[in-house]
């Protein structure tokens, strides 16, 4: 089942000379794990804001094409329907929390939706031990720190308990081991929960295993799309210059040398270990 789909897509912003997006058409099915990824300044933010509404009912500017997400026509349905439909994590998560504690915060989409106070409870609790936050509960999010203010952010959209997530770069602000373990709650909610989630994001190294599709930009058009072991084995992906995983440039390189691992391309580090493991168990 389609979840999201865009027909000749293309948006400029107000008083911009040229698109930042041009001509996008893309499917992404239900319980997708997709990821997109590119150069900065590709239109990878834009595209996510045409996901939940923002273009065009926030930014004016002008929209060509068609995108429908969840059954609804995204042009036609205002901001806060579709934000039933879609959650989307900002990059900086200081954008998106504001009250007192992280209780209210996550409670807060839940009470401009009027859900009753015994499920907005329940959503709450749920949220929040879901991402791994409920000893924070009652700390004010500007004394969290980085990771923690993400998985709050996260945990507000989730009790929501949106049909898409979205995440643009939510883990720019952490190191890599704060961002390995939010990716890992993400893909478990994917896993778990069913829930659609499209990340945007250009540490490949820490996510490209985790999706099951990927979709790579370039001036503001999609230039591939499809399979993430595929794609990134691909001249294409080097030449845009995607950051492609190291375990994947590796396997290639030893491919090159006639030393064999198998079939699987790898997209991580721990897939390559096990690889490599498997490889010397046959010696």
């Amino acid at each position: 089942m389609m979840v999201i789909e865009t027909k000749g897509l293309t948006y400029t912003y107000p008083g911009a000379t040229k698109p930042s997006i041009s001509d996008v058409s893309i499917k992404i099915e239900k319980g997708e794990f997709v990821l997109i990824t590119g150069p900065s300044g590709c239109g990878k933010t834009t595209l996510c804001r045409c996901f939940n509404g923002l273009i065009p009912h926030f930014y004016q500017g002008e929209l060509k094409g068609e995108i429908w997400v969840a059954g609804l026509k995204v042009s036609e349905h205002p901001i806060h329907e579709l934000a039933k439909r879609v959650g989307l994590v900002f990059q900086n998560p200081e954008n998106q929390l504001f009250a007192l504690s992280v209780e209210k915060d996550v409670a807060f989409g839940l009470e401009n939706l009027g859900v009753p106070r015994e499920e907005m409870r329940k959503r709450v609790n749920w949220a929040l031990e879901l991402t791994g936050i409920s000893d924070l509960r009652d700390r004010p999010p500007h004394e969290l720190s980085g990771g923690q203010q993400q998985r709050a952010a996260i945990a507000s959209v989730l009790a929501m308990q949106p049909e898409v997530m979205v995440l643009d770069e939510p883990t720019s602000f952490l190191d890599p081991l704060s961002a390995k373990k939010i990716f890992e709650v993400i893909y478990d909610l994917n896993r778990k929960l069913g829930i659609t989630v499209i990340l945007v994001e250009h540490r490949l190294d820490l996510t490209a295993a985790y999706a099951d599709h990927i979709i790579i930009m370039d001036d503001g058009k999609v230039v591939l799309d499809g399979d993430p072991r595929e794609i990134l084995s691909s001249q294409e992906a080097r030449l845009i210059g995607v950051g492609i995983p190291k375990a994947t440039q590796l396997y290639h390189m030893l491919k090159s040398d006639r030393i064999n691992l198998g079939n699987t391309v790898p997209l991580s580090s721990e897939e390559m270990a096990n690889m490599i493991r498997e490889a010397l168990k046959n010696d």
